[in-house]
């Protein structure tokens, strides 16, 4: 089985390194300092106090790599359409495309069945790149979990979770699915196949659609801005428009609003995603955690206020943020 991280920061590194560390055949698609380290010394991966170097077949060029049985999306979303003329030499007749990228996946509608199946998402795949590109038939649904940073170049740190939820678009436990699952397992991480992949990505969606941009607007952190009295009714009204959008789309959710936002201050003093990259100079997710859910909104007719106002808010901090 081989298996292909594209892009190899730190979740992808540190899902590159423990397959490595088992004994699988993996590659990585990487670039820059980090590339250039993994190609000299290997990759490292930190873990419970423990360091360990493996070497890995690493490059900038994916053609040097060849087709793979598996290829691990692990890009920022707004990454992944430039990228995919570059993907093509990985993706052979049977190849299947992980698609371990946060908030709505470009993919979402395909085999949901009723009156939206098959229903692109401009937020996500502007000019249906990646559905054209890739094909959503190659794609296998996965939710990560894991918290890692890229401490130095070809070194990963592993800070917390070891669990990559996979799920068929239309919920069948297929062979593909099964056989990456025992192989992740061999690796020591957690890979259960689910057949309500959609209902995990918004519990997640959930958190990162109003946590991330609050965030970045406030500079403040999860413990801060789930608990403070202002910003704590901002996050749980956005939560609340998402819920009835996914619910009109049958997602069942296993929590309510109070305990996700509660669960968020348990996690402390975390800058997001989205305020490190703010903080870094780097592109915020803003279209696959916000502005796709608006545009679900509208597919299902489902008034957005709260939402509309933080993602109006937020376009403007990136694009004041590109212009200093």
């Amino acid at each position: 089985m081989k298996i292909c991280i594209f892009g190899a920061g730190a979740i992808g590194g540190y899902m590159a390194a423990k397959l490595a560390e088992a004994g699988a055949d993996v590659s990585v698609v990487a670039r820059g300092p980090h590339l250039a380290a993994m190609q000299a010394n290997g990759l490292t991966l930190i873990e419970n106090g423990t360091r360990s170097t493996r070497k890995v077949r690493a490059s900038a060029n994916p053609a040097e790599l060849g087709p793979q049985d598996y290829v691990v999306v692990t890009l920022k979303a707004h990454s992944v359409p430039p990228v995919v003329p570059a993907m093509q030499p990985l993706l052979g007749p049977q190849t299947t495309v992980v698609s371990g990228v946060n908030g709505v996946p470009w993919w979402y509608f395909h085999k949901l069945g009723g009156p939206l199946d098959g229903r692109r998402l401009a937020t996500v795949d502007p000019g249906d790149a990646q559905w054209n590109g890739i094909g959503p038939d190659r794609v296998l649904g996965c939710v990560v979990y894991p918290a890692a940073e890229v401490s130095e170049p070809g070194v990963i740190h592993h800070i917390e979770g070891n669990r990559f939820t996979l799920g068929e678009p239309d919920g069948s436990t297929s062979e593909r699915a099964t056989a990456l699952s025992k192989a992740l397992g061999a690796a020591g991480l957690k890979a259960p196949v689910r057949p309500r992949i959609r209902d995990e990505i918004w519990v997640k969606l959930w958190g990162n659609l109003s946590f991330n941009p609050v965030s970045a607007l406030t500079h403040a952190t999860l413990d801060v801005l789930c608990t403070d009295p202002g910003t704590r009714p901002v996050v749980r009204a956005m939560m609340v428009e998402a819920q009835e959008i996914a619910e009109k789309l049958g997602v069942k959710f296993p929590i309510d609003v109070d305990r996700r936002i509660d669960g968020g201050a348990a996690v402390g003093a975390h800058r997001t995603s989205m305020l490190q990259d703010l903080d870094a100079g780097r592109p915020m997710e803003i279209e696959a955690l916000v502005g796709s859910v608006v545009e679900l909104g509208q597919l299902t007719g489902t008034p957005t206020p709260t939402i509309d106002i933080v993602l109006a808010l937020i376009r403007l901090r990136a694009r004041m943020a590109e212009a200093s």
